[in-house]
Order: C-alpha cells, then structure tokens, then sequence
C-alpha cells in the first residue's frame, strides 16, 4: 500500500447468497476507481464459505484490497433481538456495529451489495459530513408510496418524510457516532423499540434525524417513479427490495447491472439465478409488497399524531398535503392541454412520452409464437388479472356503470373496439367490460400501443405493455408489415382489438377529439366491425395521490359500426370514423348537456 494514496473504507455486509451479486458491485467499483485512491474493502459476514471468499479475492488490485470479517461471535450475543422479515438475513443490521468495531476509522463507506456503480465512489466517499451522523440520499420508495410516508414520520419519527434516508448507501462519520454513543443507544432501542418495516433503516432513521446530510437521489437511484435523470448523471443503481434484474426482465436501468455481469465469473450463475426464478417466487415477491404496505398502515393505525404541523380535517386533505408536487405537474399538464386544443394538435400527447428507441422486425413476437414469448404472456396475463382487481379494490379505477353490454355481446367474429383516450387506466376499464361480456369465453382483447411505450416502459407497467397482449407500433416499415399481418390474423380468427383512433392521451380530457383513420382502415381491409367505446366522467368523494379527485366512469358501449359490402376499404374506413366520432359527440353532449365545442379556430381544426 503507497502512503500517499488517499484511503477510503468501505463496507459490504453479505452471505453466500449474494456473493454473486457482491461481484458485480465490486466489479463495477473497481471499473470506475482512481489509482489515486486505496479502496479498502471489509466484507462483514456470518456464513460465507472459504471457496466464495477466494472467488472475491480475485478483485484485489493495487488499489484495492478486500478482507472477510467474520462477525459470527459479536452477532451471537445479540441475536435475538434482531428482527429479520421476509429474505432479509441478519447481516443487514452489521453497518450499525462498524463504528465500535473500527476505530480506527472516522469516515466510512456502507454499500449494500445490490447495486451497480457508475462513478469513483471516492467522489462521495469525500462529501463533507461536519457534525452529521451519515450523508444517505432520500428512500425512493418512501417517496413514491404514501402510506410508507405516514409510516416514515408517525411510526420512526422523522419530521418529515422527505428526510428519511435510505440506508443501503450512506457516508458514515465514525467519529461523531462513537461521540454520539450510537451503539450503546441502538442497543438501547433494541430492548424498548421494534421496528418491522425497515428493520434497521428504521433504526438508523430514528438515531440520526437532525443529524443528516441529504444528498442527491443520483448517488442511491432506485428502479421506481420512471426515469428522469439523465443517464450521464446516475452514480449508483441500487436494486432495492423486489426491483432485481437477476429476478425480473423489465426492471429499470437493468442494462447497466448485465453490463457488468458479463464481467464476473458469476455471470452464468446469474443467469441461472434468473431461469429458475419460478412463477411461484414472482408471486410470492409481489405478496410480500403488499404485505409490508399492509403492515406499515397497521404500525401507522396503532399510533397518534402529534407532528408539529396542523392535523389535518379528513384523509382527502391528508392526501392533498402529500402530493402538492404531483398536483403541480397535473396542473402543467392541464395547461398543456389548454395549448394543445388551442393550437389544433390533437394527436399529440400532452404528457411526455418514455424515450422511443426504433422497434425492430426481430424485436417483437405479435403472436407470441414463440415459447418464451408464450410463458411471458401467461404470466403477464395472471399478472394484470391481478393488478386489475387491485386497482379496482382500492378504487384506483371507478366504474359506476357500463351501458350497452349487449352490443359488446352481439359480436360474433373479430373486431376493433375504439375509446376516448384520457387515462392510462382507460384501458383498465376496457378490460373490465370485456371480462364482463360474454367475448370473454371465446375471444382475447389485445391492445395497440406506443412504440416507446413498448421499448422504453420502466417497471411494472412496461411489463404490461411488452407482454399483455399488445400490438406495438413502430417507426420501422419492416416491423410495421407484420405489426398488419398480425392484426390480420388476430381479426380473422375472431379476435378483437384495442384501438385509440384519438391517438394522444390528454388527462381527464371529456370531449372526443377529432379521430385519425388507422383503426377503421385495419377493421374496412378486415371487414369487420368497429364497437364505438366512449367513457363519460365525474368527480367521485376520493381523492387520488396527485391531490384531484378520482374519477368515476360511465361507459357506454354503441352497437357495432359494420363495413359496407361493395363499397372499396377507404371509403368504408371514412364514413365508419365519421359514425365513430358522430355516435361519441352524441354521448358527450348528451351526458354532460352542453355542446361540443373546441378552442381551435377553424382554420387551425385537423383534416385527418
């Protein structure tokens, strides 16, 4: 070791499970470390078996040294009095033990091994701490879910939800926790405090509120809330909870973890850690989130409110509180939709689309032909069915009622059915109806979608969209040939098909916009029907997280529009859209009782 290299500890805290992941962490901080630097890594551990910790050995560099410290016996005195959930282990509550354990040490680094590193870690090894605890960035799950932010400042007890921090990434000023006595008061809280949500995040919460630096979300960036930072600037990945690449296909910034995978001698470990991740493990992963929201909501139901700020009147206000951020950027899309009417730009969407890369011929199975893409679509199937009752048992989607079910049922061959397009729910609510219908025992509903939507969809909704049954469209000709061959087929062996003929998704918009011609081209060149959907709305007694009120939606199912014999397939797709949008201004006009009127001059109004 140079003495003039700058050292910089850093700690991991893991089992043989993980030990392929610990690589890929390591690999990643070794691509991007300064020869400038002395890395000195500590991997905290009970049970790692000597053939894994000589595979870690590999990574050591001139730079980088890696030791194994078995804390086995310092654990078992206390044990008992670590509360452990789900696939946690106890290893998880090692970072707070790093204080007494090396004092030798005033700074530190804590990385969980579930992350991918994209930047010299020294750059926050080196943030000024001054008289604060630890440096963590803001828990992107907290901040994403409310129920976990009542829990984050009623149950821990921090001021503000903003401000509890994730743990699995923190800058820790060893000096000023010894001075603190922050051992001797963890121990403390073990015997009078049990947290279950966080386990000793919670802790870790509780001890040093007040004495927090928070820094930038780039520094611990997790796979939830969609991607809006510039890839450039992500420094650390971090695949918290269920969010695993190695478990999951559609799982945000997924790149960068395979990336480095390929690296590592773990690579096809990886892989088969991937294959063999049944349904079942799915399942029971998406189980285990439910459970923790449940359970955080019964810690915040056993305790009262005595935060400094006024309690609020009703859970309505409660939530309005809680998304004043998100109200905002419903309030700027509004505008944007006042725009956009104004300017005569119907088919543009109001809100801004997930980065579209070109969907290549060999980049998607329409038919799900192949076995891979079979079993996806099984699951994503099973998956929606799912979501759709939860969204509807948590009145995420209100359907007051559905009008005109029986011309849904009249159909007897394959058709498009066309909606107003307002709601990333809409289609949610398309489903409802079909599943009600008598369609259901003999007949699927596939979905058009975006290109974008299909290549770029983070999370669980790009999921969905690449594997419930979706047509994607494509900026390229190839793709767009078997995108019509495959409507084709779906509509001749008696399938029906989701079509938005408005094309953009404009918010809670109520009038039918002017209507593009795809839709009734593919039902005129297929000869079959066009089932007009239009879905009326209101405000409902909820209010939804971004601070308006839910929705509540009626929909009205019109009888089928049928192709004219004799008559050639434009004409015939031209006068269908003319019923289409003829039959949805009745409706509106009818329901709301007051004519449709746009904004548009004359001369800006589409002549699609």
């Amino acid at each position: 070791m140079k003495k003039n290299k700058h050292l910089i500890p850093i700690f991991f805290a893991v089992d043989n499970r993980y030990i392929p992941f610990l690589a890929v962490a390591i690999q990643s901080l070794s691509d991007h470390a300064s020869p400038k630097n002395m890395y000195i890594i500590k991997v905290l551990y009970t049970d790692i078996s000597e053939e894994n910790q000589v595979k870690i050995k590999k990574y050591e560099r001139e730079n980088i040294s890696i030791e194994f410290v078995d804390l086995t016996y310092y654990i078992d005195k206390i044990k008992d009095k670590l509360y452990t959930r789900d696939y946690y282990s106890k290893t998880t509550y090692f970072r707070l033990f790093i204080p007494e354990l090396y004092p030798q040490y005033d700074k530190a680094l804590y990385l969980d091994s579930d992350i991918t590193i994209l930047r010299d870690v020294a750059d926050l090894y080196n943030i000024r701490l001054k008289d604060n605890l630890v440096a963590a960035a803001p828990d992107d799950v907290i901040q994403n879910i409310i129920v976990f932010q009542d829990y984050a400042e009623k149950v821990v007890g921090v001021s503000d939800y903003r401000h509890y921090f994730n743990a699995g990434i923190i800058v820790m000023n060893l000096d000023e926790m010894r001075k603190f006595n922050f051992q001797e008061k963890f121990m403390y809280l073990l015997e009078t405090i049990k947290f279950t949500v966080a386990q000793d995040q919670d802790y870790l919460n509780r001890l040093c509120k007040g004495r927090v630096k928070i820094i930038d979300n780039t520094w611990d960036r997790m796979p939830i809330g969609g991607d809006n930072i510039r890839r450039e600037n992500l420094n650390i990945i971090h695949y918290n909870l269920a969010f695993k690449p190695w478990h999951f296909e559609d799982i945000l910034y997924k790149e960068y973890f395979w990336e480095y995978a390929q690296k590592t001698e773990f690579f096809d470990d990886i892989l088969k850690i991937k294959d063999t991740y049944s349904d079942e493990d799915k399942f029971n992963d998406r189980e285990a989130d439910k459970k923790l929201r449940m359970l955080a909501q019964r810690e915040c139901d056993c305790v009262g409110d005595d935060r400094i700020k006024p309690i609020l009147k009703s859970n309505s206000e409660r939530i309005n509180e809680r998304s004043k951020e998100k109200s905002k950027e419903r309030i700027e899309i509004l505008t944007e939709i006042e725009r956009l009417e104004e300017a005569g730009l119907f088919d543009k969407d109001a809100e801004k689309d997930p980065p579209s890369t070109t969907l290549e011929f060999d980049d998607v199975d329409y038919l799900n032909e192949k076995l891979t893409s079979k079993v996806k679509n099984i699951f994503a199937n099973k998956t929606g069915e799912y979501f759709l009752k939860n969204i509807i048992r948590n009145q995420k989607l209100l359907i007051k009622e559905i009008k005109g079910l029986e011309n849904l049922n009249s159909i007897k061959d394959g058709a498009v059915i066309t909606c107003n397009h307002f709601n990333p729910f809409d289609a949610f609510a398309v489903e409802t109806a079909f599943r009600k219908s008598e369609l259901v025992k003999t007949k699927r509903l596939y979905k058009v979608i975006r290109e974008g939507n299909y290549t770029n969809f983070p999370g669980l909704y790009g999921f969905f969209f690449r594997n419930c049954d979706t047509l994607p469209l494509s900026s390229s000709n190839k793709t767009m040939m078997e995108f019509i061959r495959a409507t084709k087929t779906i509509l001749q062996r008696g399938d029906v098909i989701l079509i938005y003929p408005e094309q953009s998704l404009w918010w809670n918009y109520k009038k039918p916009k002017p209507l593009k011609p795809g839709a009734f081209k593919i039902a005129a060149k297929n000869n079959v029907p066009v089932v007009p959907i239009f879905i009326t709305m209101k405000d409902s007694d909820l209010v939804g997280d971004d601070g308006f009120k839910i929705q509540e939606y009626t929909m009205h199912i019109e009888k089928p529009i049928y192709p004219k014999s004799g008559v050639n397939p434009r004409d015939n797709a031209k006068e269908m859209k003319e019923l289409n949008y003829n039959l949805w201004k009745n409706i509106y006009e009818d329901y709301y009782k007051i004519p449709l009127k746009y904004t548009t001059p004359p001369e800006k109004m589409p002549k699609y």
